[in-house]
């Protein structure tokens, strides 16, 4: 048996990903990778002969080498630096609560959540991610290798950014890797806007990432501890670290302005032509999207989110005091509420119901009409729904095996066939069924990338920038038999 051991070697010096190639004596090459630290994922392939077998591995050796993979010793690397948010919750300090409709307890602090027409999506520091329907039951589970730092969607794709360095894509049945950033960078935050991926850093800078995993820029203003990341529909780039808010062109990077703001920005909101910022000196901050400054909403307390109604008429904030506000958008405080659940560390309006997700772990859906509000004002509360699941099936999570896994199609599958083809020392994919543009690049997983293989998808679409395309749902390998 010989064995390889790789890992990926910093501009630093430090190394966060391992490599492990493994020929045995029965001509199977076995390949284990992943971040330093974990176990990893693993796959193995067998060859009739050794030197078929030696051949594959030395392919896939030097591929890796070509991408800063160094021979090392295991053991010695250190695993990847993580930054969880520091929270402190303490107890409401006023009498009445929130009108919770239902609420589900995820068993560890969340930070994610995602709401649609469909469904509600929360993801905790475990890396559990749950959706749920309207109703409050929970109707798929997956167990992700790290922590959630967030849910992002983009159109009808959704995206869960992990501790890992990872971003998954999950509108398949099998959550497949779109992202992966870079080892030097330490994610506080992310968001996605037509396949262009923003993370915000621990140092205060922005990154973005194209549709083909490829750094396209990467900036940095004053501040640090960037918490906020939002990318808008003009292809604007909003970071907000511990200083202020931070403006870039989001195509190349250009800087186009910054504001500052009264304490660090702990976590940021983009609506229709206005900017929102919760910040550590109890407000949040209301922005144009030029920066000028427009108004303040006070709480009493530090703001760890914020939210608004979808036309901007109600802006909602979260404090560590576990109280939730709502103001009109003159700035008047309307309500003041104990959430019931701890701090909310994530929200968002849909529907006329407030979803926050809290640091003990809830997705709580608040009924957010007037009616019901001044019901909880005068102590009258409906009876919630706690959601539960057998734990069972809380322990028998699908939980992520290998991203790198596709199965083949059946002879009578249907769907879009698209190849993976080589250009220069780069695989690509692109369009083989007609009525598509066979020379547009597609959004296509890099680990799943085989060279001249054919891969079957539910969906190709235009991205809405134009010159690629994206695949949406599942992906097959194709029988070429």
């Amino acid at each position: 048996m010989t064995k390889t051991y790789l890992e990926l070697s910093e501009e630093q010096g430090s190394a966060h990903k391992f490599y492990e190639v493994t020929i045995d004596d029965a001509n199977t090459v076995s390949v284990r990778f992943g971040r330093i630290g974990d176990s990893g994922q693993s796959q193995s392939s067998s060859f009739a002969t050794l030197t078929e077998a030696q051949a594959f591995a030395d392919k896939k050796i030097k591929d890796k080498q070509k991408k800063g993979y160094a021979v090392a010793v295991q053991g010695q690397g250190q695993k990847r630096s993580i930054t969880r948010r520091a929270v402190e919750s303490r107890p409401a300090q006023i009498k009445y609560s929130l009108p919770i409709v239902w609420r589900f307890k995820t068993e560890s602090s969340a930070f994610g959540v995602y709401v649609d027409e469909r469904s509600c999506w929360v993801g905790n520091e475990k890396g559990d991610v749950f959706r749920l329907n309207h109703t409050g039951e929970v109707d798929l589970h997956h167990r992700l290798p790290d922590g959630v730092k967030c849910i992002v969607a983009d159109n009808d794709w959704i995206y869960i950014g992990c501790d890992d360095g990872n971003v998954y894509d999950l509108t398949g049945k099998r959550p497949r890797l779109s992202y992966e950033i870079q080892e030097k960078i330490e994610i506080y935050w992310l968001d996605i806007n037509d396949g262009l991926l923003g993370v915000s850093s621990a140092n205060g800078s922005a990154t973005v990432i194209n549709y083909e995993d490829e750094e396209q820029w990467s900036n940095k203003q004053d501040g640090t501890a960037a918490w906020m990341m939002r990318c808008d529909d003009r292809g604007k780039v909003f970071c907000g670290d511990s200083v202020g808010i931070v403006c870039y062109n989001g195509p190349d990077g250009r800087f186009e302005w910054k504001t500052p703001t009264e304490g660090a920005v702990l976590f940021g909101w983009i609506q229709n032509n206005n900017i929102y910022a919760a910040t550590g000196r109890n407000m949040v901050q209301a922005f144009s999207k030029d920066g000028t400054h427009l108004k303040n909403y006070r709480t009493d307390a530090v703001v760890y989110s914020c939210a608004t109604s979808p036309d901007g008429a109600y802006i909602f904030a979260g404090d560590n005091y576990s109280s939730i506000y709502c103001f009109d958008e003159a700035g008047n405080r309307l309500w003041k509420l104990a959430s019931g659940c701890g701090s909310a560390l994530s929200m968002q309006y849909f529907n006329e119901h407030l979803y926050i997700v809290t640091t003990d772990g809830s997705i709580a859906c608040i009924d957010a009409r007037q009616e019901s509000i001044t019901q909880a004002q005068a102590g009258v509360l409906p009876q919630v729904k706690d959601v539960k699941i057998a734990a069972t099936q809380l322990s028998e999570a699908m939980a992520l095996s290998d991203t790198a896994i596709v199965e083949t199609a059946a002879a009578n599958a249907t769907g879009i066939l698209v190849k993976c083809i080589k250009e220069g020392s780069s695989l690509r994919v692109k369009p083989l069924s007609d009525g598509y543009h066979k020379d547009w690049y597609v959004q296509f997983p890099k680990n799943l990338r085989e060279e001249n293989a054919i891969y079957i998808v539910d969906d190709l679409r235009e991205a809405t920038q134009g010159g690629f395309y994206r695949v949406f749902g599942n992906i097959l390998k194709y029988n070429q038999n």
